[in-house]
């Protein structure tokens, strides 16, 4: 099985092509604003984990799967995508796979710093 890339560079050329200047300015906009919310989102996992709100969880794991998908964090995405589905069954055993992906988080952050 392929490992999933960090970052779709499509995803990211796709964003590019989204700035009416040719310039970077929108994608860098898009990366500040995923920047600021995902780091809430994952507080916002851990506290409704620790509260038992499987609502809650569910949807924070598809916020973060939807920005994810929307700046090209692709393993991120498949994570969030991963908890979203496992947390509509139970919440047992996803505190790892929380850190999981924050870790993944800060690996796409590091990506998206290249840029």
């Amino acid at each position: 099985m392929t490992e999933i890339p960090i970052i779709d560079e499509e995803a990211i050329e796709n964003l590019r092509a989204l700035d009416e200047d040719g310039g970077d300015a929108f994608l860098r906009e898009v990366i500040d604003i995923f920047k600021d919310d995902t780091p809430l989102r994952i507080q916002e996992l851990r506290s409704s984990l620790a509260a038992g709100d499987q609502p809650t969880f569910t949807r924070a794991a598809h916020s973060v799967k939807g920005s994810s998908a929307n700046i090209g964090a692709a393993r991120l995405r498949a994570l969030a995508a991963d908890l979203e589905t496992r947390s509509r069954q139970s919440l047992d055993d996803l505190a790892g796979e929380v850190d999981r992906m924050e870790a993944s988080f800060q690996e796409a952050c590091a990506e998206l710093a290249k840029l």
